[in-house]
């Protein structure tokens, strides 16, 4: 049994589309931050968090992107195949694919048929516990986008509960698929060494846990919230610097040497 399994309230209602399609906001063929090796990586459409630092408000609904099959995504996906080598793959990235697990959990098991290297790239919330549970039974690696370190926080800046994300990551983890986390670092919100502490002793509670990837905060997504007509919660906050950040985060693995 699963704690919260019911939909929380935050989530919106999703829009029925045919069994096995989904709705894919965008497509990037040739990719080489989502995962291992060069990846074909597919972004869905909805997501039901606002996250202060979101860099994608045009993910948000649910109604938009284009509706794909997976069958056909597939075949177009293996014409690439040439290109993954040993390592590269498939990443599903979002908006939040959890919130399609029929399509996502179609598309790996196609993508397994093919002999191809699956990644979820996820915030770990779910609408359907077994749907999640579909998604994962063809998941070769985790992209855990861990937001915050307490619940406290994950209200404050993503507006939800962080019960979910949690036992997802540990369903994953008791399944043993390997994990990194991914972790945005923002100046004057998450930028501490208290604040990367909390972060890295939380992902390190995963035994399948892999690698963190510190990633460094960028305004460039002011444009499109300003197109939208959507406030930007993070308006007229820095970027972070990369230097900086390594150098952060050379100092906190120093400490827990």
């Amino acid at each position: 049994a699963l704690p919260g399994a019911a939909a929380g309230s935050y989530l919106p209602h999703l829009p029925r589309v045919p069994v096995m399609k989904g709705r894919v906001h965008s497509i990037q063929s040739l990719g080489a931050v989502d995962g291992p090796g060069v990846r074909y990586v597919v972004f869905l459409q909805g997501c039901p968090l606002r996250c202060a630092y979101c860099h994608n408000p045009d993910t948000w609904d649910f109604s938009g992107g284009q509706e794909r099959e997976a069958a056909e995504l597939v075949q177009e996906i293996c014409r690439y195949k040439m290109y993954f080598g040993d390592k590269g793959g498939v990443t599903v990235s979002g908006g939040e694919p959890l919130l399609q697990p029929a399509f996502v959990g179609e598309l790996f098991r196609l993508l397994h048929g093919e002999g191809i290297h699956t990644a979820l790239d996820t915030s770990g919330v779910w609408a359907d516990w077994d749907g999640a549970c579909q998604v994962l039974e063809h998941t070769d690696l985790i992209l855990g986008d861990l937001k915050f370190a307490t619940p406290e926080e994950y209200r404050l800046h993503c507006k939800a509960d962080m019960e979910k994300p949690l036992a997802f990551y540990r369903l994953a983890e008791e399944r043993g698929i390997p994990l990194w986390v991914r972790h945005v670092v923002v100046p004057g919100l998450n930028d501490s060494l208290e604040d990367m502490g909390k972060m890295q002793a939380l992902a390190k509670s995963f035994s399948n846990l892999e690698k963190i990837e510190w990633l460094p905060f960028h305004n460039l997504c002011v444009e499109k919230y300003q197109s939208l007509g959507i406030p930007f919660p993070l308006a007229g906050t820095d970027n972070m610097d990369e230097e900086a950040l390594q150098r952060l985060v050379e100092q906190l693995n120093a400490e827990g040497a």
